[in-house]
């Protein structure tokens, strides 16, 4: 089992459950997040919390076998996960994230695409995308943090701690994992404070109709021929 969702009345939890792996983000995983989240978007769930079962929340893309993989396997993996992030990104409903320990990639792209994070004091940050010349998630970052603070984060593929996740606004809350329950009081809170049909129109509202762009800029990265040797040889450093 790769994931697991626990369905309480005020909320539903989804927790990624490869810890061995560092719930680094595979194929079976991402179908399982995908169905997921379709299934909350059925039910009509208010409120999803999105935690990582072990040491982190998610260590990012697989890289297991991927030097065995087609350039075209490879990039279906990538589109696959970006239109995950979209789905999320997509929901009426609130989604908070929690991180705990090293997070990566993927994995970082994933608490992103949440509506509120909380992080660990412990929990650290890196985006190493672009060292093999993936966009994925950068503009969506770069609408939460600034367009300086990710280009300044992303040139370097920079770690960044949860206190600096908290002073650029990428982390709403840092809290040992005990204080979790109380962040998911404080978004039970915010999901009443206004009827289902004023958040939808809310979120409508605040969407920036850009996922078009977004699915884009990953093709063109991940087409470039030699994806798959440049992932090697970033994995070789």
């Amino acid at each position: 089992m790769t994931l697991r969702i626990d369905k309480d009345e005020s909320h539903w939890t989804i927790t990624l459950s490869r810890p061995d792996k560092l719930n680094a983000l595979s194929a079976e995983l991402i179908d399982a997040l995908d169905d997921a989240f379709e299934e909350v978007a059925a039910a009509g769930v208010p409120l999803v919390a999105l935690r990582g079962e072990g040491r982190c929340l998610s260590a990012g893309f697989d890289m297991t076998g991927v030097e065995q993989q087609s350039e075209g396997d490879l990039l279906l993996r990538f589109v696959r996960i970006e239109l995950l992030l979209q789905r999320i990104v997509a929901l009426p409903c609130l989604t908070v994230a929690f991180a705990q320990g090293r997070n990566f990639g993927a994995g970082v792209d994933l608490f992103a695409a949440c509506t509120m994070r909380v992080a660990t004091p412990d929990a650290t940050f890196r985006m190493p995308g672009l060292k093999f010349g993936l966009v994925l998630g950068t503009r969506r970052f770069a609408a939460i943090v600034g367009k300086e603070n990710a280009r300044r984060l992303l040139e370097t593929s920079a770690t960044f701690d949860a206190a600096e996740a908290a002073r650029i606004g990428f982390v709403e809350d840092v809290a040992d994992v005990a204080h979790w329950p109380d962040a998911i009081a404080t978004a039970s809170a915010r999901v009443t404070a206004l009827p289902l049909t004023a958040r939808r129109r809310l979120h409508d509202a605040l969407a920036d109709g850009q996922e078009d762009t977004d699915l884009a800029a990953l093709v063109r990265s991940a087409a470039e021929p030699g994806i798959g040797k440049r992932i090697a040889g970033y994995l070789a450093r």
